[in-house]
């Protein structure tokens, strides 16, 4: 299957649409995913969810108490190397199976997030979090944590319900880091890895306005404005740096766009990212080496732009440029899509959840 998909990947992207199993154009010709594709990500995430090793625990040691194993310290989120990857490839299973009940995989995905999210082990988590450093999963793995419970919250099944109260405490607990950060927080992160703060209050609002938490919600929009509502002009000739996995001018646009009404944003986006600005985007990111864990991030910067193109697309008032966002949108799926399985784990214990954000974004949102 790996040679199937090598070999996919250089055909142009009509041909791949048509003849890749695992995609298809939606209504608005976005490609999208369909079952085959949905059970194949699946099984990415499902190798790997309950996998202790290899594993990167970045973590501060305050004394010998935190010298324990992954599986000890995180007994919810061990798996997929790292806390924050386990968190979003729970998340991305949830997704498949609300967008595909009838997942050949199905049994086992529930399987595991019942052995997983059960109540000792968020417990765990939250007992974790009260000791580690303020700054640990700030803001990249809170963010994912309130993605994966607003997809719970979201999903009208009993087996859902039961793992949005079971994983609460953590959500809580995660709700008032934000609130005890961004008060505190005077300067954005523009950085294209992990502390991005746009991409972190992105998702973190999407959850206070899916649920319903109008004081989280007014605290994130109102920093979302001190911190972006003056920058024009971004300079998306810099990107993508040399490990970026996410685009800096495109998040703090894909940002923005919550939180402002869509006609003042419109005029802001033309200021922030005037036309010439935006098809510095039309290229995809080259990954030269898929087996480095800091050079294979150029695919989710790939997979990442297309989500936020795909997100700011309904905003731009030019036809044309709708069209062009779109078909850039296309060409970064295309050029990194089809390398997600392969025998690297370095890509493949994380990107799986990318690919499926990009795919299913327009399906639920």
């Amino acid at each position: 299957m790996k040679y199937l998909l090598l070999f996919l990947s250089f055909l142009p992207f009509s041909i791949l649409a048509q003849n890749n199993p695992y995609l298809k154009k939606n209504d608005k010709g976005q490609l999208a995913l369909t079952k085959a594709g949905a059970s194949h990500f699946a099984k990415l995430a499902l190798t790997c969810l309950q996998q202790e090793y290899p594993n990167k625990l970045n973590q501060v040691l305050p004394d010998s108490s935190m010298l324990q194993s992954p599986k000890v310290l995180h007994p919810a989120f061990y798996g997929c190397f790292d806390w924050h990857s386990s968190v979003h490839g729970h998340w991305m299973l949830i997704r498949l199976l609300k967008l595909f009940p009838n997942l050949p995989e199905g049994k086992e995905i529930k399987k595991k997030l019942y052995e997983n999210l059960s109540t000792s082990n968020i417990a765990q988590e939250v007992a974790y979090f009260q000791q580690a450093s303020k700054s640990w999963e700030r803001m990249y793995g809170w963010a994912w944590l309130l993605k994966l419970s607003e997809e719970l919250y979201t999903w009208n099944n009993r087996d859902a319900q039961t793992l949005y109260i079971n994983l609460k405490p953590l959500t809580d607990a995660i709700i008032e880091r934000y609130k005890t950060f961004l008060p505190l927080q005077h300067y954005p992160v523009r950085t294209g890895v992990h502390p991005n703060t746009a991409f972190g209050l992105s998702y973190a609002w999407d959850y206070a306005n899916t649920v319903g938490l109008r004081d989280f919600q007014t605290l994130i929009e109102a920093r979302a404005k001190d911190y972006f509502l003056d920058d024009t002009n971004c300079p998306a000739a810099w990107e993508p740096s040399g490990e970026d996995f996410l685009s800096a001018c495109l998040e703090e646009a894909n940002l923005m766009r919550r939180v402002l009404p869509k006609r003042e944003f419109t005029i802001w986006l033309k200021t922030f990212l005037p036309d010439e600005q935006f098809k510095v985007f039309e290229n995809p990111a080259e990954v030269s080496d898929r087996s480095d864990p800091k050079l294979v991030h150029l695919d989710g910067v790939n997979l990442s732009r297309a989500w936020c193109m795909y997100g700011l697309e309904p905003y731009v008032a030019n036809e044309d440029l709708q069209k062009w966002i779109l078909q850039a949108a296309q060409k970064h799926l295309e050029a990194s899509v089809p390398f997600i399985a392969s025998e690297y784990y370095e890509g493949t214990h994380w990107l799986a959840s990318f690919a499926v954000y990009a795919l299913t974004v327009s399906a639920l949102e």
